[in-house]
């Protein structure tokens, strides 16, 4: 019982991790309606830039300008690469983002190398333990800064103005624009704004996985297993979906043999595929409702 609560403690851990990234894939999803494969890199980018500015400042400095720089490089993505194919096929969009995903993934090589860098970890050393259970400091602290970013998320969304702004959109942009909002403005928020999480969750990778520009690809792949279980318009359900795929790789990995540590990544794409066939909307997502 013992060793199931530790594993249980571990993949709530790591699903926090890939709550943040699914949390940001949501929140562009509501926005636009774009599914963004780019994500992981940009997050991977943002982490890589943490890193860069922390050789010449502390870190608890360089973060916040990392979230400030990564928040101005959503909003020119949307407006410079994203804004022109506003309407397009959902073909073309998808293929914009690939492209931006090799792009960045490309650039990041040639600015860092591929050699893996040590990040240094936001979270002191140490663990709690109680009844033969370990809690890392670590795992405490990724706990905090995910409920954090909702809480404050929640905070926008439900009492200020551009939050107002951003779910009118995020409803139906043709109205939103009638009363006045300016739509173009609030997209561009809304990229930057995904970013910004990108940014958290690629900061809360890297220390665990090596900092690398390969190194975000595994935990896209859960991202889209949880935004994809929670629901693409629910940010709670992206938390949760990231929460429950976090403890059922973990679990799997741990009881069943004939997946170990080496196939444990099946385990989000059979999440996708169950979750596409049995309830496509996701459990927190609401279907899609045309009047003809």
């Amino acid at each position: 019982m013992t060793d199931f609560a530790q594993q249980l403690i571990e993949g709530l851990s790591a699903g926090a991790i890939y709550a943040g990234l699914a949390l940001a894939l949501v929140l562009i999803y509501r926005f636009t309606g774009i599914v963004n494969f780019a994500q992981g890199e940009l997050a991977m980018f943002s982490a890589f830039l943490a890193w860069q500015l922390s050789q010449v400042m502390p870190f608890w400095a360089a973060l916040p300008l990392t979230l400030a720089l990564s928040f101005v490089a959503g909003m020119l993505i949307e407006r410079v690469i994203i804004r022109p194919v506003e309407g397009a096929p959902e073909i073309t969009l998808v293929i914009v983002t690939v492209g931006l995903f090799f792009t960045v993934h490309a650039v990041a090589g040639w600015i860092w190398s591929y050699q893996v860098k040590p990040f240094p970890n936001p979270f002191p050393e140490g663990a709690i333990r109680a009844g033969g259970v370990s809690v890392g400091f670590g795992s405490l602290g990724i706990f905090a800064v995910v409920a954090v970013v909702m809480a404050l998320l929640y905070v926008l969304f439900r009492y200020t103005g551009i939050g107002l702004a951003m779910r009118a959109v995020a409803c139906n942009p043709s109205s939103a624009r009638l009363v006045g909002i300016r739509v173009g403005t609030v997209l561009a928020l809304g990229w930057g704004l995904a970013a910004l999480v990108g940014s958290v969750s690629g900061v809360l990778s890297a220390p665990l996985l090596f900092l690398e520009p390969n190194m975000m690809g595994g935990v896209l792949i859960y991202a889209f297993a949880a935004a994809t279980l929670g629901g693409f318009d629910s940010p709670g359900g992206a938390v949760a979906g990231g929460l429950i795929v976090g403890v059922a790789e973990t679990l799997t990995g741990a009881y069943v043999d004939a997946i170990g540590t080496e196939l444990k990544i099946g385990v989000p794409l059979v999440i996708i595929l169950g979750v596409l066939l049995v309830r496509p909307q996701g459990l927190f997502g609401h279907a899609a409702v045309e009047r003809v």
